[in-house]
């Protein structure tokens, strides 16, 4: 009869802690595989938000390009950029509007002219933090160092919008783009010299109210007394 060879205890648990040890490592690879999925899959989308907010530049400056004589170099609404309506002809400078990659709406912010009416520019509304903040295309350099997706600003010219003056009782820190000649620094107005303190005018003493005078007295007629009668004369007889 053949021995048995006992199996030993040492061994086991050497084998249980080793499964442990691997199941572990695996779990870790995974969360770090799937995280590196969701960066990569957040680069993509960044990608391709630059490549949509490049067309959408390229469509407000080719409808600004193609503004007639006495209209608006800046459309509307995002549809205008689908059908330019000042022309009675189709004319087409955006295929379509694009969905946000970010966000995944067809919804973008607007940024609007001062006191004038028209877009200037788009971005996405989303607030998640940007994964690339340098090496961007010659035409977005002003995107170098944002933080947030939602300062990459698409404009016609590419460029960042400038800071406009904020008139008391408006938020600060406005996102619009202002109105060529309004990059300008404030400046205080001159303070008009305060006139010489000239002395103030002698009070003019009261002028006595003048006293009636006492009503004169009204003379009344004295009664005139009557002659006394003449006596009768004596009868001759």
């Amino acid at each position: 009869m053949a021995n048995r060879i006992p199996t030993s205890k040492p061994a086991r648990g050497f084998t249980y802690i080793s499964v442990i040890i691997l199941v572990a490592v695996i779990g870790l690879v995974s969360a770090a595989t799937l995280r590196l999925g969701v960066v990569l899959q957040r680069s993509a989308a960044e990608r391709e938000l630059l490549i949509i907010g490049a067309e959408f530049s390229d469509a407000l400056k080719s409808y600004a390009a193609a503004t007639p004589q006495g209209q608006h170099p800046q459309p509307r609404t995002l549809n205008d950029l689908l059908r330019d309506p000042r022309y009675p002809q189709i004319r087409r400078h955006l295929r379509k509007i694009y969905i946000d990659p970010m966000t995944g709406k067809p919804e973008w912010g607007l940024l609007t002219v001062p006191n004038k009416i028209g877009i200037a520019g788009i971005y996405s509304l989303s607030e998640a933090k940007a994964i690339k903040v340098a090496n961007f295309p010659a035409r977005f350099a002003v995107f170098e160092g944002k933080t947030r997706i939602s300062d990459w600003k698409f404009t016609a010219d590419g460029l960042a919008p400038p800071p406009v003056a904020t008139p008391p009782g408006n938020a600060p820190g406005s996102l619009f783009p202002s109105t060529p000649g309004n990059n300008q620094p404030l400046t205080p107005a001159p303070e008009q010299p305060a006139p010489p303190h000239e002395p103030p005018p002698p009070a003019t003493p009261p002028v006595p109210e003048p006293v009636p005078e006492p009503p004169a007295p009204v003379e009344r007629p004295e009664p005139q007394q009557e002659p006394p009668e003449a006596p009768p004369e004596p009868s001759r007889s």
